[in-house]
C-alpha cells in the first residue's frame, strides 16, 4: 500500500483526523492547507462517545485527557427564572451505556493534538500556503493543482477544506452556504473569576424565546466555553474572528438571568459569527476525489454533532480505503454509508434550533410545561441515543 498517496485538502478536525486514521491503514498521507499558519481557532467542541471511541482508537487518548472535560452531565435553564431540568448524565453513565466517554474540549487544543500526532506519524508534515485552487479524477486517481500553480497527482483527493469548500463549488457547482438568520456570540472565562455555583463541572444548555446560550468547561476545567445564539436577519458576516463588544451582547443578553449576565460580562472578548447552513446534498464522491466534514455535511451546532460527524467520516473513509481497490470505489462506498446518518443528524440540528427557541418560552403560563415535555427522559433518549451509539469503528462496510 505504500504507493498509495492519499491527498487532503484541508488540516481542520476533519481532514487531521482523516489523515491519521489512513497513516494507521498503512497509507502516505499528504496534507495541504490553505493557511500561513495553524494557530488556535474557534472555542468549544462536545465530543461524545461516537467521537471519542474514535479517537482513543488512533491512540490520542493519553495526549488528550489533560485537556478535555469530562462532565458529569448536562442540564436545560429557563432563559429569565434559571429553573433547571436534567437533560442527561455523562460520566459514568455515559461509559457503561455507549462505552466511551464524553469529553468536552477547547477546538486549539483538539487540533493541536491532532496536529502533533500527523506530523509525528507521517514522512511529510502538512505542508502550509499550499490551497488547493482545482481537481480533475483521472483513470489513475486525482490530480490537482495549488494555487502557486505547481501540479500534483495522489492516489485519491479528500476535500477536508470546510464549509467555504473551493473544490465542493468545483464538484458540485454554485453551492454557496446559506445565512440561517441566526448569529452566535462566543467567548472563553477564566472558571476562577465566576461565582462558585457557575463553576460545576457541567454543560448547560438555557433556552429563551428567540436565542439560547450554551455554556460548559473546557481546557481541563480552567475556562468556561459561552456560546450564545440569537435570531437576527441581515447580518452577513462569515468570519470566525470577527470581535464584538461586551456592550453589544448585552444588548442581546443582558435581560437574561444574571448567571447569564455575568459569564457574558466576564468573558475576555467576545466574537460573533453567522451561522451557515446547507440542505444536505448527495455527489460527494466524484471520481477519485471526495468530500468529508464540513465541506460535505455542514451542520447548526444545536446537536453539537458537527466535529463528531466529522471524527466519525475518518474512521469510516480510512476502513473504506482499505477495503477498496480503488479510491474511486472507496469514496462511492464511503458516501452510501454516510449520506443518510449525516442528512439526519442536519435536520435534526435544524430542528432543535426551534426547539431552542420556542416562542412559548416567553409565556409564563406555558414556558414550565413546555420545557417539562420537551425534555422529558423519554424524548431525550430518542433524541440522543441513536447519535450516541453509532461505531465508525465496527459498522458494516
Amino acid at each position: 500500500m505504500t504507493e498509495k498517496r492519499i491527498a487532503i485538502a484541508g488540516a481542520g478536525i476533519a481532514g487531521l483526523t482523516t489523515a491519521i486514521a489512513l497513516l494507521q491503514q498503512g497509507f502516505k498521507v499528504d496534507v495541504y492547507e490553505q493557511a500561513s499558519q495553524l494557530g488556535e481557532v474557534g472555542a468549544g467542541l462536545q465530543i461524545s462517545p461516537n467521537g471519542t471511541k474514535v479517537l482513543q482508537s488512533l491512540d490520542l487518548e493519553n495526549a488528550l485527557l489533560p485537556l478535555v472535560c469530562q462532565a458529569k452531565g448536562k442540564e436545560i435553564r429557563m432563559w429569565n427564572t434559571g429553573q433547571r431540568w436534567k437533560l442527561f448524565d455523562l460520566g459514568d453513565d455515559c461509559l457503561s451505556r455507549f462505552g466511551a466517554p464524553y469529553w468536552m474540549v477547547h477546538r486549539g487544543d483538539l487540533h493541536k493534538i491532532l496536529l502533533e500526532a500527523f506530523n509525528a506519524r507521517s514522512d511529510k508534515p502538512v505542508r502550509l500556503s499550499a490551497r488547493v485552487v482545482s481537481a480533475q479524477s483521472t483513470a489513475s486517481g486525482a490530480s490537482f493543482e495549488l494555487q502557486d500553480g505547481s501540479h500534483h497527482h495522489a492516489f485519491g483527493l479528500i476535500a477536508a477544506d470546510g464549509v467555504h469548500s473551493v473544490l465542493r463549488e468545483k464538484l458540485l457547482g454554485e453551492d454557496k452556504a446559506q445565512f440561517t438568520g441566526l448569529l452566535a456570540w462566543r467567548g472563553l472565562v477564566p472558571i476562577h473569576t465566576i461565582s462558585s455555583h457557575l463553576q460545576a463541572q457541567v454543560g448547560t444548555n438555557w433556552v429563551g424565546p428567540g436565542a439560547h446560550v450554551i455554556t460548559y468547561p473546557v481546557r481541563g476545567g480552567q475556562l468556561m466555553n459561552v456560546v450564545g445564539i440569537i435570531e437576527k436577519d441581515g447580518w452577513r458576516g462569515e468570519s470566525w474572528t470577527e470581535r464584538g463588544t461586551h456592550e453589544e451582547l448585552l444588548q442581546d443578553f443582558g435581560h437574561w438571568h444574571e448567571d447569564v449576565g455575568e459569564l457574558m460580562r466576564k468573558i475576555e472578548q467576545p466574537f460573533k459569527w453567522a451561522l451557515l447552513g446547507r440542505s444536505p446534498q448527495k455527489g460527494w464522491a466524484q471520481g477519485s476525489i471526495c468530500l468529508v466534514g464540513d465541506s460535505a455535511h455542514p451542520t447548526l451546532p444545536f446537536l453539537a454533532q458537527g466535529a463528531n460527524m466529522a471524527i466519525e467520516d475518518a474512521a469510516v473513509m480510512a476502513r473504506c480505503l482499505a477495503a477498496q481497490d480503488s479510491s474511486a470505489k472507496a469514496f462511492a462506498q464511503f458516501e452510501n454509508l454516510r449520506w443518510q446518518r449525516t442528512a439526519d443528524i442536519v435536520n435534526r440540528s435544524s430542528d432543535n434550533a426551534k426547539r431552542f427557541h420556542n416562542p412559548q418560552l416567553s409565556d409564563p403560563t406555558k414556558a414550565v410545561d413546555y420545557v417539562s415535555s420537551e425534555w422529558e427522559p423519554e424524548k431525550v433518549r430518542k433524541r440522543y441515543d441513536w447519535m450516541f451509539e453509532y461505531d465508525a469503528l465496527k459498522m458494516a462496510l
